[in-house]
């Protein structure tokens, strides 16, 4: 048996009733997710022990695994009723679709070892700093410090592989966004957003973003700012882990490394305190996100019916 079979069959023998409403209460989790992996009174710095500190966008693998068996057996009822729209992707992205693209099992190991580093490294230089990595300073500090350790020659292969491959192959259809692999975020363009460990690009996006502050009030935050390659390359690479190697679900979840527009000017909100449920449709039902919806100005990048292959992102906003 295949992994994409096994991992359906898996699914289904676990299969959890859908109900109406949020994520949260389609698996009823709340109260056994961990609280001390989220947003506390600090503004957004990440007291994570679920998942890697620095993991947004990242449903808690125990959360993950829960909605993979609800959306399992949703989409298998919407596909044998005759609905196999992009829609359906979207609405129940941790799904195994019988033609997402999974990576090849001999690269899989690959993937991990490399995962594994730049989880290392991350660590090593610290969330905020990790933010703004460029590749090439990711190379100089895996080469120098043997608590990282050198990259090897495959894993470099596959993350020149994993930048450079057409994204449609995963279903994923947004532009590139980034022209190169060794892609730079200019320290100077960039400023801090106190207590939360993230940064704003100068300008259009930190104008905005203090202006929803002003507007939205308090409970607002930032919880994802400027993302370089390296850092969209763990977070991809994260998803692609907990998602058994396929790479359709993990795009389903975020952009491949390249493609995210948090390397143009986009950024993330959310609620403070409300942790890892700012990174679901839940934020939607807060009234920070109802707040935002009512100043008329603001833009969602992935809406429901967004034509990238995303799921619904109500925190993500669009700038550029």
């Amino acid at each position: 048996m295949d992994r994409r079979t096994l991992l359906k069959a898996l699914s289904l023998s676990g299969f959890v009733a859908l109900g109406s409403g949020s994520v949260l209460r389609q698996v009823n989790l709340t109260d056994k997710l961990q609280k001390s992996f989220g947003m506390g009174a600090l503004q957004g710095q990440w007291a994570a022990t679920n998942l890697q500190h620095g993991m947004e966008d990242i449903l808690p693998t125990q959360l993950s695994e829960a909605l993979s068996v609800a959306h399992q057996e949703a989409a298998a009822q919407a596909v044998a009723a005759g609905s196999t729209n992009a829609e359906t992707r979207t609405r129940y992205f941790e799904s195994v679709f019988d033609d997402d693209y999974f990576l090849p099992e001999e690269k899989r190991a690959t993937m991990l070892l490399a995962y594994q580093r730049l989880d290392r490294l991350q660590s090593f230089v610290g969330h905020g700093n990790f933010n703004l990595l460029s590749f090439d300073e990711a190379l100089r500090f895996a080469r120098n410090y043997p608590d990282i350790g050198n990259f090897t020659q495959a894993e470099m292969d596959f993350l020149d592989e994993l930048y450079h491959i057409d994204a449609r192959l995963y279903g994923f259809y947004g532009d590139r966004v980034l022209d190169t692999l060794t892609s730079k975020v200019n320290k100077d363009d960039v400023q801090s957003v106190g207590r939360t460990g993230h940064y704003l690009f100068k300008g259009k996006s930190s104008v905005f973003y203090d202006r929803l502050l002003s507007k939205v009030g308090d409970d607002l935050v930032l919880t994802s700012g400027v993302r370089s390659m390296v850092k969209q390359m763990h977070l991809f690479l994260a998803k692609a882990e907990q998602s058994a190697g396929n790479m359709s679900k993990a795009s389903r979840s975020l952009a491949p490394p390249g493609y995210s527009y948090h390397a143009v000017g986009d950024f993330d909100v959310g609620k403070v305190g409300f942790g890892y449920r700012n990174f679901s449709d839940d934020f939607a039902e807060t009234d920070v996100y109802k707040r935002l919806q009512d100043l008329g100005f603001v833009e969602i990048r992935y809406t429901t019916d967004n034509n990238f292959g995303v799921r619904y992102e109500p925190w993500h906003i669009q700038v550029s």
